[in-house]
């Protein structure tokens, strides 16, 4: 990691360090290691995220709006970094070389987060994921026409003529900049909520301030996680049984390698 001089962002927020690529290295390599110290939690939490997203399917099959499931599945993982928050509290406790807990009090510390600001941080990334839905909805319609959205999971030739790769196209990109900028304001302000009493514009603060000091880095950190993301929910979300756990660990790893106590 580079060891140039922190830098300030705001009184009670942490100080922001400058990341190197060998630092993501590092992270997975953590990620990895706590979920294997504690593979039954990480197992958990990935069993809530693919039961969620079967079950969604499965609603938008039985109301007949199947078509729902392109945007829901491109914009599923933002929900991701919120609900690892317990993967966070697992690699908390195990960075400062606990051990003796039982899960039950891994779900304490969720529970008592809705006293603090997780859940304002919550209401954003669930506001912004349904805002992405409806623009992606928005985005099918004004390219292939209202009719297409109820007969392109019976044909697929609508999205191989040229409008319809026209609208992958620009959907990709509008898609991309929407993950990104999500990314920017979660990828360290949960964690930092979950360590520390500040308030979540403060977090989101910083966490954008990690990206603005290291904007190479946390470019690739944001290909890993939606490469790896993408590649794991194709079966049948099933991936996610490993990918998720490592992902959420090593994603505390990162807030612990692009932050320093100012204590």
């Amino acid at each position: 990691m580079n060891d140039s001089t922190p830098h300030s962002v705001a009184d009670g927020a942490p100080d922001i360090r400058t990341l190197g690529l060998d630092d993501l290295a590092q992270a997975l390599r953590l990620g990895l290691r706590d979920f294997r110290r504690k593979p039954m939690m990480g197992l958990f939490f990935a069993t809530v995220y693919v039961i969620g997203g079967w079950l969604l399917y499965l609603f938008l099959a039985v109301t007949d709006q199947i078509w729902w499931a392109i945007p829901i599945t491109v914009g599923f993982p933002l929900l991701g970094p919120f609900l690892a928050v317990g993967l966070y509290e697992v690699s908390r406790r195990l960075e400062a070389g606990q051990t003796g807990w039982d899960r039950n009090e891994i779900f304490g510390v969720i529970w008592r987060q809705r006293l603090r600001q997780l859940p304002s941080m919550a209401w954003i990334v669930i506001v912004y994921f349904m805002f992405w839905s409806f623009f992606a909805h928005m985005l099918f319609a004004l390219f292939l026409g209202p009719s297409a959205l109820t007969n392109v999971t019976s044909s697929y030739a609508y999205l191989l003529q040229p409008e319809g790769m026209l609208m992958l196209l620009v959907g990709t990109g509008f898609g991309a900049v929407f993950a990104f900028v999500l990314f920017s304001l979660t990828v360290v302000s949960l964690p930092l909520l979950l360590d520390r009493e500040l308030d979540f514009v403060t977090a989101m603060i910083t966490s954008v301030s990690v990206v603005k000091q290291n904007p190479g880095v946390m470019l690739v950190w944001a290909v890993i996680i939606g490469g790896l993301t993408f590649l794991a929910m194709l079966p049948g979300l099933l991936g996610l049984y490993l990918v998720l756990p490592i992902l959420g660990h090593a994603s505390w790893h990162i807030y612990r390698l692009a932050t320093v106590s100012k204590d």
